[in-house]
């Protein structure tokens, strides 16, 4: 029987950090334990939404998880403006109310320690609203490890759409073949890969409350243990 070639990017493949001097990385779910997000549209959200409306918590996931459904993946998804308006909820005020749920997933700090001892451009490159944002970065003291924090808001476009990689490209001027791009979804995977960034990797464990899943087509890392292998020599 024939082997199977393995596909480029398949995620037995080792980093090669000789080659790339720039890292875009996802926040929530890559950076961050994404069982803090996880748990606030999941949980919180409901439960807020049940005591203004006097429902109870199953009622208002039945009434709010459609509406979320239909908004998955688009800018408006991650948009807390919008979600404010839509649930006449403050959500800035709610997150607040669970931010010590914020945890840095294992090996990130080193990670990032070593990415600039080495000199690389280190960039967040986050769906993620600037409140969520500023947030995050006040619970986490990471700001200082990255030469800026890019919000797809800042570009109006998601990093789905391919727009936003050429707004990216644009603006930080960043060789995308000489470029590494860490994230969790899919979707947005698919997407820099499209785009040709050079290195793409998938975070297999987003939250620490939920299974490893592999990605197919992609190197896969459950930690940033992984990417400091080759990092560090």
């Amino acid at each position: 029987m024939a082997q199977k070639i393995k596909p480029k990017n398949s995620d037995s493949e080792p980093i090669n950090w000789s080659n790339i001097d720039t890292i875009l990385l996802d926040m929530d779910g890559t950076l961050l334990d994404l069982n803090f997000d996880l748990h606030f549209w999941m949980e919180y959200i409901p439960l807020a939404f049940a005591n203004k409306h006097n429902l109870t918590h199953d009622e208002a996931k039945d009434k709010l998880f459609p509406i979320f459904r239909a908004e998955e993946g688009k800018l408006h998804w991650y948009c807390l403006d919008y979600w404010q308006e839509k649930l006449q909820l403050d959500i800035a005020k709610l997150k607040e109310d669970v931010a010590h749920l914020i945890q840095i997933h294992p090996f990130v700090l080193e990670f990032l320690t070593q990415a600039k001892v080495h000199k690389k451009r280190i960039y967040l490159v986050t769906n993620a609203h600037r409140k969520t944002i500023q947030l995050k970065m006040q619970i986490t003291n990471l700001a200082s490890y990255f030469d800026d924090i890019i919000s797809s808001h800042d570009y109006n476009v998601a990093k789905e759409k391919q727009e936003f990689w050429h707004k990216l490209e644009n603006a930080i001027q960043f060789d995308k073949t000489k470029s590494i791009f860490f994230d969790d979804s899919l979707s947005v995977l698919k997407s820099a890969k499209q785009y040709g960034i050079g290195t793409v990797v998938a975070i297999s464990k987003p939250s620490s409350k939920v299974e490893t899943k592999q990605i197919e087509g992609f190197i896969n890392i459950e930690t940033f243990e992984r990417a400091l292998i080759n990092l560090k020599h």
